[in-house]
C-alpha cells in the first residue's frame, strides 16, 4: 500500500476535477468543492462528505434521465397532475383521479380511457398522466392517433412497418390523443389495430376520444374492426368520462359575467345624482 501524498487544498481540487472528468462525474466536478465548505463547517467525516458527493452525483442523473424521457415521450406541451383542477371538472371522480395518479395501473399494464367533449380535460389529463410516469422512471410515448396511423402507413410502405411496431411495444405507457376526431380508412385502422395488439395484456395505452364507444364506429369504417379495438382498450380499464361543458368556454363565459357585472355597477354610480 502506497504512502498517502501529501496535496495542497488547490491540488487537491485539481486532482478532483481531473478525476471527476475521467470518470464521467460532471456533477462532482463541479459541486465537490462547494460540498468540501460544507462538510468541513458541519464537521462531517470523510466517509460523510464522500456519501454527500456521491448523493449528488446520483440527483442529478435521475433528474437529467426525467429531463429526457419527457424528451422523448414528444409531449406537446407540458402538463401537471397537481395542475388539474378538480372543481373545474365535476365529472371527474376525486377517487378516480386519485387511483391514476397513483400509477398502480401502469404497473399492471392496464389501459386507461378518457371520454369526453372538446374542452373538458382530457389531453390535459392524458398529458399529465405520461409526464407522471416519465418521472417515476418509464418510457412513454405521445402521439395523436392520427399522426400515429401515419407513422404506420409510411413504415408500411417503406419495408419496415414490424421495425416500428416494436419500437411502439417496447415503450411502458402510449398514449394516444384525438382518436375519433379524424376517420380512419380501412388500413389506417387495421395498423392502428396491430400496435394495440402489440401492446395486449402487457403495456398500457392511455387514450382520449371526444366519442362515446357507442359512436366508434364512424372512425372506424369495419364495424367488426371497431368492436375489436374497443375490446383492446376497455378490458381492465379505467374509464374517465371528462364531462360535455368546455371548461375553456364555462371561464370565458364566466369573466363576461363578471366585466358586464362591473361595467353595470359602474354606470349605476355615474347615473346617481
Amino acid at each position: 500500500m502506497s504512502t498517502p501524498v501529501t496535496m495542497t487544498e488547490q491540488g487537491a481540487e485539481a486532482a478532483i476535477f481531473a478525476a471527476a472528468r475521467a470518470l464521467h462525474l460532471p456533477t462532482v466536478r463541479t459541486e465537490a468543492a462547494r460540498l468540501a465548505d460544507e462538510a468541513a463547517r458541519a464537521r462531517l467525516t470523510h466517509r460523510g462528505y464522500l456519501a454527500e458527493v456521491l448523493a449528488c452525483e446520483v440527483d442529478e442523473r435521475e433528474s437529467r434521465r426525467r429531463e429526457r424521457r419527457v424528451q422523448e415521450a414528444r409531449f406537446p406541451r407540458m402538463k401537471r397532475l397537481e395542475e388539474f383542477d378538480l372543481r373545474a371538472a365535476p365529472s371527474v371522480d376525486p377517487a378516480t383521479f386519485a387511483a391514476l395518479s397513483s400509477l398502480a395501473w401502469l404497473k399492471e399494464g392496464h389501459p386507461v380511457v378518457l371520454l369526453g367533449d372538446s374542452g373538458t380535460g382530457k389531453s390535459h389529463l392524458l398529458i399529465a398522466l405520461g409526464v407522471a410516469a416519465c418521472e417515476a422512471g418509464h418510457r412513454v410515448r405521445y402521439v395523436t392517433c392520427a399522426g400515429l396511423v401515419n407513422e404506420l402507413a409510411e413504415a408500411a410502405d417503406e419495408r419496415v412497418l414490424s421495425r416500428v411496431l416494436a419500437r411502439y411495444g417496447r415503450v411502458e405507457l402510449l398514449c394516444v390523443d384525438e382518436l375519433g376526431y379524424v376517420g380512419l380508412d380501412p388500413r389506417g385502422a387495421e395498423l392502428l389495430f396491430q400496435v394495440l395488439t402489440e401492446r395486449e395484456e402487457r403495456s398500457s395505452v392511455a387514450t382520449a376520444s371526444n366519442s362515446p364507444f357507442s359512436e366508434w364506429g364512424r372512425t372506424f369504417a369495419d364495424p367488426r374492426l371497431a368492436a375489436a379495438v374497443v375490446d383492446r382498450l376497455t378490458f381492465h380499464a379505467h374509464i374517465v368520462e371528462t364531462g360535455t361543458e368546455s371548461y375553456r368556454l364555462r371561464s370565458t363565459r364566466a369573466t363576461k359575467t363578471r366585466t358586464s357585472a362591473k361595467v353595470s355597477g359602474h354606470v349605476s354610480e355615474e347615473q346617481q345624482p
